[in-house]
């Protein structure tokens, strides 16, 4: 009975860790489902061990009749505690280090879930104008820009002159395909208690994001860089060479090299003038004098300084309306398929029991209007920033 007992409650063991793994999982109904499993494995154990032990009580009951003395039943937790005080045998100690004397019984704390240490990421796609589109290739059409001096004074009589037209432009775009793919072996998909599948679609994903990111900079960088040097040189860009047209929808995006420059800002009276924006207080906006204008942050991973001149660090600001200002054209979201017949390149999913996955996306990205927005550059002291020296 001793040993059924023993089992059991190993198996018992057992099920409170599945139940514990399905509840980790959200498999919320199969986790209940083994929760009643455990309650019946627990009842049945009770119900045992209750016979158990009357077994006992008559075993002892039978021997007093005799005259004998029954043994005590052993307490293995009360023998352990005593042997502890007492040293034990140092000659045949046990020990956790030594892994044939004990060592091999302790588990190690080795954890399959696959933890994420936290990173700061952002999608410069939030900031443009997107529009998805059903051919690899097109144009917009947009009418040029012109001083327009308005009319002549004409006399009575007079011959009246003829004044220039609008004049129009058109913006192409071509899609091109971005893609790549990803070999898994059929074993680890198997085999491994992380859900590998959903890990591994989630990092195609990003890569997404990073490809996305990298084409809306290339378009960005098209543009000139303008040379910012201070404070006074972003009030310039927001009030003279934006004007009116952009500054009242622009903002700042800058990174976090850029957010440690603004943040030390102040005016004459020491108060900082990067501030959070009282009606939403996780945005920032810069306030110098008559300007205030949202200031966005990416972090340097997706919009990083430049530090290939020695002791300089040049900062991206860009400043304006990038909805205005840059088109992204998307053809086709992010597609992801999976095979184990597929070969790519060297790798021959069939023969060499692996699961490819490939993921494809096209897409195209244009400056619509160069005057929304520009692609500022601070130069700074490269020990000036937090954490430098």
């Amino acid at each position: 009975m001793e040993k059924e007992l023993l089992e059991l409650l190993d198996s018992i063991n057992d099920k409170k860790a599945e139940v514990k793994k399905l509840a980790e999982e959200n498999k919320l109904d199969e986790a209940r489902k083994a929760k009643d499993e455990l309650k019946e494995m627990q009842e049945k154990f009770d119900l045992l061990k209750d016979l158990d032990d009357g077994k006992l009580d008559d075993a002892k009951a039978k021997a007093v009749a005799k005259g004998m003395k029954p043994a005590d039943k052993k307490d293995a937790v009360k023998e352990f505690a005593d042997a502890a005080r007492r040293g034990f045998n140092v000659e045949n100690s046990m020990s956790e280090g030594t892994p044939a004397d004990g060592g091999y019984t302790v588990p190690e704390d080795i954890q399959t879930k696959i933890n994420e240490r936290r990173s700061a990421k952002a999608s410069l796609i939030d900031l443009v104008d997107v529009e998805s589109v059903t051919t690899n290739k097109g144009s917009r059409t947009f009418k040029k820009r012109s001083q327009q001096t308005g009319f002549q004074k004409v006399g009575e009589g007079g011959k009246i002159g003829a004044k220039a037209t609008l004049q129009f432009e058109r913006m192409d775009y071509t899609i091109s395909k971005y893609a790549g793919y990803f070999p898994v072996t059929n074993e680890l998909l198997e085999d491994s208690d992380a859900a590998i599948t959903s890990v591994l679609t989630e990092w195609i994903g990003d890569e997404s994001r990073v490809t996305r990111n990298n084409i809306i900079r290339t378009a960005i960088n098209t543009k000139a860089k303008t040379a910012l040097a201070s404070l006074d040189d972003i009030k310039k860009v927001l009030n003279v060479t934006l004007g009116a047209a952009f500054k009242s929808t622009s903002r700042v995006v800058t990174n976090d090299d850029g957010l440690q420059y603004l943040d030390t800002l102040k005016d004459n009276d020491g108060k900082y003038l990067l501030q959070p924006n009282p009606a939403n207080p996780m945005q920032l906006r810069l306030c110098a004098g008559a300007t205030i204008v949202p200031v966005t942050v990416i972090p340097n991973d997706d919009l990083p300084s430049d530090v290939s001149t020695a002791k300089k660090r040049k900062i991206p600001m860009i400043i304006g309306d990038l909805k205005e200002g840059i088109k992204f054209f998307d053809r086709k979201s992010l597609t992801i398929v999976a095979s184990n017949l597929a070969a790519a390149g060297e790798l021959n999913a069939f023969e060499e029991d692996l699961t490819l996955f490939r993921a494809i996306e096209r897409e195209d990205c244009q400056v619509k209007d160069d005057m929304a927005f520009v692609n500022g550059e601070l130069t700074i002291d490269d020990n000036s920033v937090a954490g430098e020296s």
